[in-house]
């Protein structure tokens, strides 16, 4: 007779608070695989607006994680970032570390398409940066820069760090990371970018990217850039209207907004590769230890309704932050 498994999980039960749920798993199905979590991480400025209820109804459907339990805007199980070890399954998959697009919660069964093998360069306590990265990796494709170019990334979280890092190995390329605070210089100078607060941040730039969430972010990426230069807008608003500056000489610079999304493979990219090869590209990437400067803090599985409730209201310094489960 089968031994019942209970499984516990991080919920929304309504905006503004969370709770662990306990469940019970069923009968693994053949194909699948069950995880037992190493690591989660909180995919900070979408998880807070999702535990703020601030997602628009007009984007329910599309705002949908991978695996999410309930609806928006709660009780919903939400969350993208969960490295683990198989632990049944497939002969050839048993344990593996993988990573996999799952909300917070102990231990959980997928598809064994679903997941995607670590590289054995790339520890656990790092993969929590892949979803970011890939993210990072379609505005890259979306921007098209060009060896040489002067780019500046406005936004210097989680997404935005990894934005420049990407860009600052491109030859020739001059890389600014601009924010308002200015206690990410050192975190800018390790991901080999120049820091910059907005008002000391050069203009006539070739490609800026926008990531600080904000709406006088977008007006600095839109004010940094150069003549018929694009600037890629990769934050996500929720529910907040953002105005714009499109009058003075936005036409007379022939400026191009482009917005770039992780939920459909770049358009110059979009022939040949697939989510799959997508993320296995991140995460090949992560071998990289330069990239564990953007994990800033980590807690016990236990702590994290407290934790979400805190990052939702006053985030602080906080870049990547990790959830330990064993």
């Amino acid at each position: 007779m089968r031994q019942t498994i209970q499984a516990n999980a991080f919920w929304i039960a309504e905006p503004g608070r969370g709770e662990i749920r306990s469940e019970h798993l069923p009968a693994l199905p053949n194909g699948w695989v069950r995880i037992r979590t190493l690591y989660s991480g909180i995919s900070r400025g979408t998880e807070a607006l999702v535990f703020r209820g601030e997602v628009p109804r007009s984007e329910y459907a599309r705002m949908r994680a991978p695996f999410q339990a309930g609806d928006f805007p709660g009780p919903v199980k939400y969350g993208y970032i969960s490295t683990g070890i198989v632990e049944d399954g497939p002969s050839e998959l048993l344990g593996l570390r993988v990573y996999c697009l799952f909300p917070h919660q102990d231990i959980y069964q997928v598809p064994a398409d679903q997941v995607h093998p670590l590289p054995d360069e790339v520890p656990s306590r790092r993969a929590v940066l892949a979803a970011n990265l890939e993210t990072a990796i379609n505005g890259l494709w979306d921007a098209a820069p060009r060896i040489g170019d002067r780019i500046s990334v406005v936004g210097a979280g989680t997404l935005g760090c990894l934005v420049a890092w990407l860009c600052a190995g491109l030859p020739g390329c001059s890389v600014e990371l601009i924010d308002c605070n200015p206690r990410r210089a050192a975190i800018a100078q390790r991901l080999g970018a120049a820091f910059r607060l907005p008002e000391h941040a050069s203009g006539e730039q070739d490609v800026v990217f926008h990531a600080s969430g904000s709406a006088q972010g977008l007006s600095t990426a839109l004010r940094l850039a150069g003549f018929e230069a694009t600037v890629v807008e990769m934050s996500w608003f929720g529910t907040r209207a953002v105005p714009l500056a499109l009058g003075e000489d936005f036409h007379q610079r022939r400026l191009t907004l482009r917005s770039s999304q992780v939920g459909h493979v770049a358009t110059s990219q979009r022939a040949r590769w697939d989510h799959r090869r997508r993320m296995s590209l991140a995460l090949s990437l992560l071998a990289d230890e330069t990239t564990e400067i953007l994990i800033t803090g980590e807690d016990a599985f236990e702590r994290l309704p407290l934790i979400q409730k805190h990052l939702a209201a006053e985030p602080g310094d906080t870049l990547m932050h990790r959830i330990r489960y064993r």
